[in-house]
C-alpha cells in the first residue's frame, strides 16, 4: 500500500507550530509496510486543500490528514474530504454525546457541535483527549482516507489505538521491525555497505539518518510474530558482521540509554565536566530512568577560574595550552573523577562556536576526555559538522563522549576516535 500525509494548518506554514504529526505518522505507517510515497503540507483554504487531495488520491492508496477537525471557522478539513469523497456529513450521536459530556457545566456551541458531524458510513476513532473524533474511510474508487487531529497528545494516541487497528483489520500477516543502531559511521557509507541487503523485497533494510548517527531498519512480513523474528535475524546478524562494534544497540532508543544500563550492570558510576555542550551531557543521562544509580555529578565549567576551583585543573595548564586542549580536558576529566569519587570522568571543552575561532583552535574544535584513574582518554573533534551550527556541534560532542563510555564498558577499541573519521 502506497500512502500521503497532507497535513492542514495556516500555522504550520507560517512556521508558527513544528509539524512533528507528519514524522510520527511516518514512522508507524513503517513499522506496518504501509510505503509513504509524498507528504505535504496545505494551509487553511478550501480549493488549495481540495486540490491537494485530488492530487493525493490520483497517485496513492492511502491518504492521511492531520489537523483542521477542531471548532473554529477554518478548521474545514472534514467539509472539504467530504465534499472531495461525495460524501454526506452526518451526525454521530456517540460523538456528540463525548462533546455534550466533556463540555458539561459549560456553553455549548454550535461551532462544537459541527464536531460531531462525520462522513457517512465511515469508521470514527473516538478522541479519549479532546473533543474532535478522527475517522477513516474508502472513497467509491477504493482509496482509503484518514483524518486525524492535529494536536499531538490527541493525534498519537489515536493513531496508535484507532487508526492502525482500523489499517490492518483482516492482516493476516505479521510485521516485525528490528532497529539497528550505528554511531560513528555516516548514512551514506553504511547504505553503500549494504546496497545488497537493501535491494531484498522481505525482509527489507533501509537506512535513516538521525541527530549525527543513523539507524538501519529491518523489516519482515510473515504469517507470524515468531516466523518474522527468524527472517530479521540473519540480516541483523549480517549488519553486527559488517559494523561491528559500530553498532551500540539493537531495537535500544539511545546512546545514553545504553550507557545507563551498561553502567548499572557493572555497579560503576559516572561523573561529567562541560565547557562547550554547556550540560547537554549531564542532560541527555538524567533523561534515563535509574541514572540516579550511576551518575555522581555534572560539573558545568565554562571559565577557566571554575575549572581551577572545581576541578583542579591547573592554572599552568591553561595558561600553557588553553581552555581547549588535550590537556584541560585530561584534567577536567581527572578532577571531576576525583571530586565526585566516581569510577569514571568525563570531560569536555572546545568551541562550538558560532564565534571565538581561530586559524589554531576554529570553531568545532572540541576535545573530549574519558578517565578511569589508571588510563585516561581523548577523542578530538575537528571541523566535524562545523557548518551546521552550534547545536549540532554541542550535540556530537554530547554523542562521543557517550560513544567513548559505551566502548569503554564493553571493551570495544576505538576510544579515541571520532565519529565518522574511521572507515571499515
Amino acid at each position: 500500500m502506497n500512502a500521503e500525509i497532507i497535513s492542514v494548518g495556516t500555522e504550520l506554514l507560517l512556521g508558527h507550530t513544528i509539524n512533528t504529526d507528519a514524522s510520527f505518522v511516518a514512522r508507524e505507517l513503517s513499522t506496518i509496510g504501509v510505503n509513504l510515497l509524498f507528504a505535504g503540507t496545505v494551509g487553511d483554504n478550501v480549493p488549495r486543500l481540495k486540490e491537494a487531495l485530488e492530487s493525493a488520491l490520483s497517485r496513492s492508496d492511502l491518504v492521511i490528514t492531520t489537523g483542521g477537525l477542531g471548532p473554529t471557522g477554518d478548521d474545514l478539513t472534514k467539509e472539504t474530504i467530504a465534499e472531495t469523497a461525495g460524501k454526506k456529513l452526518v451526525m454521530h450521536q456517540e460523538s456528540m454525546d463525548r462533546i455534550v459530556s466533556y463540555f458539561k457545566g459549560r456553553e455549548l456551541g454550535e461551532t462544537q457541535k459541527k464536531q460531531a458531524m462525520l462522513p457517512e458510513g465511515c469508521t470514527v476513532f473516538p478522541n479519549d483527549h479532546g473533543t474532535a473524533p478522527g475517522c477513516g474511510f474508502e472513497t467509491a474508487d477504493g482509496k482509503t482516507i484518514i483524518m486525524l487531529p492535529g494536536p499531538p497528545s490527541e493525534l498519537i494516541p489515536m493513531l496508535k489505538n484507532y487508526a492502525i487497528p482500523y489499517l490492518t483489520r483482516g492482516e493476516k500477516a505479521v510485521i516485525v521491525s528490528k532497529i539497528v543502531r550505528v554511531f560513528g559511521l555516516g548514512e551514506g557509507f553504511v547504505a553503500e555497505k549494504i546496497a545488497d541487503l537493501t535491494d531484498c523485497a522481505n525482509p527489507t533494510a533501509a537506512t535513516y539518518a538521525k541527530d549525527g548517527e543513523m539507524f538501519v531498519r529491518v523489516t519482515a512480513r510473515a504469517e507470524s510474530e515468531e516466523k518474522a523474528e527468524a527472517m530479521c535475524a540473519p540480516v541483523v546478524e549480517e549488519l553486527k558482521s559488517r559494523f561491528e562494534d559500530f553498532i551500540y544497540g539493537i531495537d535500544v532508543e539511545s546512546l545514553e540509554e545504553v550507557v545507563v544500563t551498561e553502567l548499572g550492570k557493572r555497579g560503576l558510576h559516572l561523573a561529567t565536566a562541560e565547557s562547550c555542550t554547556g550540560g547537554l551531557l549531564s542532560k541527555r543521562l538524567t533523561d534515563i530512568a535509574g541514572a540516579s544509580q550511576v551518575f555522581q555529578m555534572g560539573a558545568v565549567t565554562y571559565a577557566n577560574e571554575i575549572k581551577t576551583l572545581l576541578l583542579g585543573v591547573p592554572e599552568s595548564t591553561l595558561k600553557q595550552y588553553g581552555a581547549v586542549s588535550e590537556q584541560t580536558a585530561r584534567a577536567m576529566a581527572k578532577g571531576v573523577r576525583a571530586k565526585s569519587g566516581s569510577e569514571l570522568g568525563i570531560g569536555i571543552t572546545g568551541i562550538a562556536g558560532p564565534d571565538g575561532g581561530t586559524p589554531e583552535k576554529p570553531v568545532g574544535l572540541i576535545y573530549i576526555a574519558l578517565c578511569d584513574g589508571e588510563h585516561t582518554w581523548v577523542r578530538k573533534m575537528q571541523h566535524a559538522g562545523a557548518s551546521k551550527g552550534r547545536e549540532y556541534l554541542r550535540w556530537l560532542a554530547s554523542s562521543n563522549a557517550l560513544d567513548m563510555v559505551r566502548r569503554y564498558l564493553t571493551g570495544c577499541t576505538g576510544l579515541e576516535e571520532a565519529a565518522y573519521s574511521k572507515k571499515i
